[in-house]
C-alpha cells in the first residue's frame, strides 16, 4: 500500500483551508495548517512534509520571505497559491525557489496535477536525473549532447542547446526568463526578455513537429517556459 504524503498548506482564509483539506484528503493526502508564516515555518521544520502549497499574503510576513526561508533548508517541493496573479508576483515567487505559482481561484484537478509534476520532480535529485529525455517524438541525451526529433537527429547551436538542457534537468516545471537569462546567458551578460524569446523560437522550430501548436516546449504567459515531462 502507497505510504501516504504529507502536504503543508500555508494559507490564512479558513474557507480554502477548508476546501483544499476536504479535496486534498479524499485524495490521499494527509495535509497539515498553518495560518502564519511564523507557525507554518515551525511545521515544516517539524513534520518534514512532501509538499508544501503557500499563500503569499500572510498576516504576520510576506510569502516570498517565507519561501526565501524554507529554501536555506528544505528542498520539499513549493507551489505558490496566491490572488496576486501579476507577472512580476510570478516570476518573483520562481526566483525565490517555488516550483509552480497557481493563481487564485483555481481547480483541484488543477492543484493535483501540478503537485504530481512537482513530486516527480523532487523525487530525482540533480544527480540522479535520467540522461535521457524522451517526450512526444523529442529525444535529448544530456551526456552525448545530441538531440533527436522523430528518431532524426537535429543538430542545434551551443545557445539553443544550452537553453534546452536547462528546461530539460527542470522538465515539468516553469523556468523565469530571469533563471533561463542566468543559466543560459551568464549574470555577466546583459540579455532581454526578447532574445530569450527569439532563441525560444529558432529552438521551437527545430525541435517540434509543429513549432505553432507545440507539445513539449510550451509558454506560460508573462512567466516564463515549462518543457513537458518525459515519458517514462
Amino acid at each position: 500500500m502507497e505510504t501516504e504524503k504529507t502536504l503543508l498548506v500555508i494559507e490564512d482564509e479558513p474557507a480554502i483551508l477548508t476546501f483544499l483539506r476536504s479535496s486534498l484528503e479524499d485524495k490521499g493526502w494527509h495535509v497539515e495548517e498553518a495560518r502564519t508564516a511564523r507557525i507554518g515555518l515551525e511545521l515544516a521544520a517539524r513534520k518534514k512534509p512532501d509538499a508544501i502549497l503557500l499563500d503569499l499574503g500572510l498576516p504576520d510576513k510576506d510569502g516570498l520571505q517565507a519561501l526565501k526561508e524554507l529554501r536555506k533548508w528544505t528542498s520539499a517541493p513549493v507551489i505558490i497559491v496566491s490572488a496576486r496573479g501579476q507577472e512580476t508576483d510570478k516570476i518573483a515567487g520562481l526566483d525565490a525557489g517555488a516550483d509552480d505559482y497557481l493563481t487564485k481561484p483555481f481547480g483541484i484537478k488543477e492543484l493535483l496535477a501540478r503537485l504530481r509534476v512537482a513530486m516527480r520532480h523532487a523525487s530525482q535529485r540533480p544527480e540522479d536525473a535520467p540522461p535521457l529525455y524522451d517526450h512526444a517524438g523529442l529525444k535529448v541525451d544530456l551526456i552525448g549532447r545530441r538531440v533527436w526529433l522523430r528518431k532524426k537527429e537535429v543538430h542545434l547551436s551551443p545557445l539553443q542547446y544550452d537553453l534546452l538542457a536547462v528546461l530539460v534537468r527542470n522538465a515539468g516545471r516553469v523556468v523565469s526568463q530571469s533563471q533561463l537569462m542566468k543559466e543560459v546567458w551568464g549574470e555577466e551578460r546583459e540579455v532581454t526578455p526578447e532574445l530569450v524569446r527569439i532563441t525560444v523560437h529558432q529552438l521551437r522550430h527545430k525541435i517540434e513537429p509543429d513549432p505553432v501548436r507545440p507539445r513539449s516546449l510550451k509558454t506560460e504567459a508573462g512567466v516564463g517556459y515549462r518543457l513537458e515531462a518525459g515519458e517514462d
